[in-house]
């Protein structure tokens, strides 16, 4: 058997590490299958995008430890790890990644709170009287 590749995806808060080897298709994360973590169809649609750009949904099997965020924040960190996990194995698949947008990591996060304010640009109720 081929030695497995590693690759880290991050998005907002989450971080995920891929570690990708030849296999038949199963997506496992955090030890559960990853229809069972994301049940809601769109976030498994994103953990899949990457296989299914290169056509080669059942030529690998993928093992993810997702740790912070929330939910969609984990899929989206999925997505750019498992991408940047198929480059390590087979460099031709760039061109089709890069042209599907799962190459870019996507930098925005929480803004910071502001002092004087309740969130970052929410400002306290106003009262007239």
């Amino acid at each position: 058997m081929e030695k497995q590749k590693n690759a880290v995806g991050r998005r907002k808060e989450a971080v995920t590490r891929i570690f990708i080897s030849k296999g038949e298709g199963k997506i496992i994360i955090n030890d559960k299958d990853y229809k069972v973590y994301f049940p809601l169809a769109y976030l498994q649609n994103q953990v899949e995008l990457p296989l299914k750009t290169i056509e080669s949904s059942d030529k690998f099997d993928v093992k993810i430890n997702a740790t912070g965020g929330g939910v969609k924040g984990q899929a989206e960190a999925a997505k750019l790890g498992i991408a940047r996990a198929l480059l390590e194995v087979n460099p031709e698949y760039r061109p089709a990644l890069k042209a599907a947008g799962l190459l870019k990591r996507d930098p925005r996060g929480v803004e910071r709170k502001k002092p004087g304010r309740k969130k970052a640009r929410r400002s306290f109720q106003f009262s007239k009287r």
